[in-house]
């Protein structure tokens, strides 16, 4: 019983504060800062997106599966995972994968102790041409992102857009 009412009491709580938030803007203000975030992001990911294209030759979605990948215990997950993590549908993330395959950059492993789980690993060649894309995105995002927020406001983004990963994840 009073976990339960502590737990009210919280709710309680963060109602009115959100209450009191929401009526510290009005409604063209919010919804034009909401605007203003969509476009920057979408302006900023098209260019670094392009530009690692033209460095490394790799689409967004190969070079997201390949990041992803790279940055993973033995360079592998299971293919399921990848998927949902690259927030691609199970056709989708297919198509991407089995041209990773054909290109020799990824390969289909089974798992040894469960027949229902197959991973995707990097190959050798995936393995160099992840970390090239890695390197090359570091530089265009130094130039892209970080020179024109630097290192405070960068920090004070990349956590802010983990609160709102949480709170609607």
């Amino acid at each position: 019983m009073k976990t339960a009412l502590g737990s009210e009491r919280v709710e309680a709580a963060t109602a009115g504060l959100s209450r009191a938030v929401a009526e510290l803007c009005d409604d063209d203000e919010l919804v034009t800062w909401w605007g203003l975030v969509i476009e920057g992001y979408h302006a900023t990911h098209d260019r670094v997106m392009g530009e690692i294209a033209d460095a490394v030759g790799l689409a967004p979605s190969s070079f997201d599966i390949l990041i992803r990948l790279l940055r993973s215990p033995d360079h592998r997950l299971p293919m399921t995972k990848l998927a949902k993590e690259a927030a691609l549908s199970s056709g989708g993330f297919t198509k991407v994968a089995d041209r990773l395959v054909a290109s020799g950059l990824i390969e289909r492993v089974p798992c040894e102790t469960d027949r229902r789980v197959t991973y995707a690993a990097l190959t050798e060649r995936g393995l160099e041409l992840a970390e090239a894309g890695r390197k090359a995105c570091a530089a265009i995002l130094r130039e892209r992102v970080l020179a024109p927020l630097g290192p405070d406001r960068l920090s004070y983004l990349a956590e802010t857009m983990r609160v709102l990963r949480a709170a609607n994840g």
